[in-house]
């Protein structure tokens, strides 16, 4: 009896989730609720077979949406298992590195950017993987690459795009509001009492201070000059009298960026495979992507990561492992939150605000 009301609960969150997510616009097609023990257990799918030489892999791993080091469990995810675009990303990174038989990963970004953090998190985790493992990671560019998605792409030992593909966007936000004349004008003010004066910085609620933007323009500066640096040390093909105009932010699609230095090639994700397959020194191999049972792609081009939320939770009898999973949800992204620095394109991450 407890369990049937723990899963009747269960369902009942999702069910509020996704009435939730029509009223913002962001329908899930599909929710899976699994109490699968094995919840950990990532298995591999074959999406080319190729025969592999003496059983040789390739992984592909799909970086997908908003970069973001926050758990993304929202109303769905109980107990302290929530999960995050990078939490998914390196599980799939170490499987691979545990995975004598795969020889290269191919990284496919289909990314906007997302938080400073978040992106440079992600950059080292590839770097640490190339140097541990010897393993070639060749990266391939989706419909959109920008910002924090375009920095992690530099962490491969090559990149690719397609012609259809936006990247660039090279460069640092800090998104603020300010509502203190509009609320002065219906008589409401939000005095802060403050410990210093820098510790109300870009404080929505009172008059604009000079002083606390430059304080800001500050720390872009130091992020953007560091993104800069990470350009001009991973991709020396670009021409120095054009570095500053395609690092000041601009978005270019496939075949500029190729053209200007900033990826290698223009190519699909089939030919990245080949060349992380050249790189690896193989001819022939299967290209594999990692998933939860029941989450398999149906082939290349199904988006690998899913929107794993997990947690554990009692149902009476004992803990249980719960996986509540939302697919296909629409491309939603989230609001730029103020006051963080982003490496992200803002008009593809839907809005300034939450």
């Amino acid at each position: 009896m407890a369990s049937n009301r723990f899963i009747a609960s269960v369902m009942s969150t999702a069910i509020a989730a996704m009435v939730s997510g029509f009223c913002a616009g962001c329908l899930p097609s599909r929710v899976l609720i699994d109490l699968d023990p094995n919840l950990r257990d990532l298995r591999a799918t074959t999406v080319i077979d190729e025969r592999g030489d003496r059983g040789a892999r390739v992984a592909l791993i799909d970086l997908t949406g908003p970069l973001d080091l926050t758990g993304s469990g929202g109303p769905l995810a109980l107990g302290g298992g929530r999960t995050n675009v990078v939490d998914r990303f390196v599980a799939r990174l170490e499987k691979a590195e545990r995975d004598d038989d795969v020889k290269a990963v191919l990284v496919r970004i289909n990314s906007p950017g997302g938080t400073v953090a978040a992106s440079e998190t992600l950059y080292e985790e590839v770097v640490r993987f190339r140097q541990r493992t010897s393993k070639p990671v060749v990266v391939s560019l989706g419909e959109i690459a920008t910002s924090g998605g375009y920095y992690v792409a530099l962490a491969g030992d090559a990149v690719y795009a397609q012609e259809a593909t936006v990247t660039g966007s090279i460069g640092v936000i800090v998104q603020t509001f300010n509502a203190s004349e509009g609320l002065g004008r219906i008589g409401v003010v939000g005095p802060a009492v403050t410990s210093r004066d820098n510790k109300d910085i870009a404080n929505p609620f009172e008059p604009i201070e000079p002083a606390h933007y430059a304080i800001l323009q500050n720390v872009v500066d130091e992020f953007y000059d560091a993104f800069r640096e990470k350009v001009r040390e991973r991709r020396p093909g670009i021409a120095a009298a054009r570095f500053d105009e395609l690092t000041d932010g601009r978005v270019l699609p496939g075949a500029q960026a190729a053209a200007a230095g900033l990826v290698d090639g223009v190519a699909g994700v089939r030919d990245a495979f080949a060349e992380a397959k050249r790189l690896a020194g193989v001819e022939r191999a299967d290209l594999v992507a990692y998933s939860p049972e029941g989450l398999e792609p149906a082939s290349l081009y199904a988006v690998g990561s899913g929107a794993e939320i997990v947690g554990d939770a009692s149902n009476g009898g004992g803990a249980s492992r719960l996986r509540v999973s939302v697919l296909d949800a629409a491309g939603v992204l989230p609001r730029l939150r103020p006051g963080l620095p982003y490496y992200m394109w803002t008009a593809a991450a839907g809005g300034t605000s939450e």
